[in-house]
């Protein structure tokens, strides 16, 4: 198969993807955690290691101890683009409390680096693959879809997951919950 057939299958599945996680959205999908998340699956979160937009390595694996909200996205996906002000608002407000954004795009580069120019996302936007949104199956978005966020309380458990998008008033409620009083 030629690298420009396999590259644009692999654009066809993530944008069928990002589609059905929009009208999934839409059309009521669950606003939180249906299900039990093994321990393997915040295992792998926070084993990966990403590039940043400077092509720096970060790993997840830094942010353990926070809550973590992990938000999986890309700039092709109109739902992801309508909630990331929200996000970047939200992690301003918590800025200096111990919570730690961070955006895993599936996207190039290229586009990430010119979002965040054009949006000035205050947290760190990681590059990842398509194959990244396997690790958010293992957290029940089995269509694989996009925007997916996983809040991960300091202790490790994951304590809100959503596929579609969340509003400021929603995510910061969330994560006030998970803060000491």
């Amino acid at each position: 198969m030629s690298r420009s057939l396999q590259t644009l299958l692999i654009l066809a599945v993530a944008v069928l993807a990002g589609i059905a996680g929009y009208f999934a959205n839409r059309n009521g999908a669950p606003a939180g955690q249906t299900h039990v998340v093994p321990d393997t699956a915040i295992d792998a979160l926070f084993a990966l290691t990403l590039p940043d937009t400077d092509e720096q390595p970060q790993a997840l694996e830094q942010w353990r101890g926070k809550v973590i909200v992990a938000n999986f996205w890309a700039t092709w996906c109109p739902p992801c683009r309508k909630e990331i002000p929200d996000f970047a608002a939200a992690s301003q407000a918590f800025a200096g409390q111990p919570v730690q954004f961070v955006g895993i795009s599936i996207d190039s580069l290229d586009k990430v680096r010119a979002f965040d120019t054009e949006f000035d996302v205050p947290y760190p936007l990681l590059i990842a693959g398509p194959e990244t949104l396997n690790l958010a199956k293992n957290f029940g978005n089995d269509a694989r879809a996009l925007p997916f966020t996983v809040i991960i309380d300091r202790d490790g458990k994951a304590r809100h997951i959503k596929l579609g998008t969340l509003k400021r008033d929603e995510l910061e409620s969330r994560i006030r919950a998970l803060l000491p009083s």
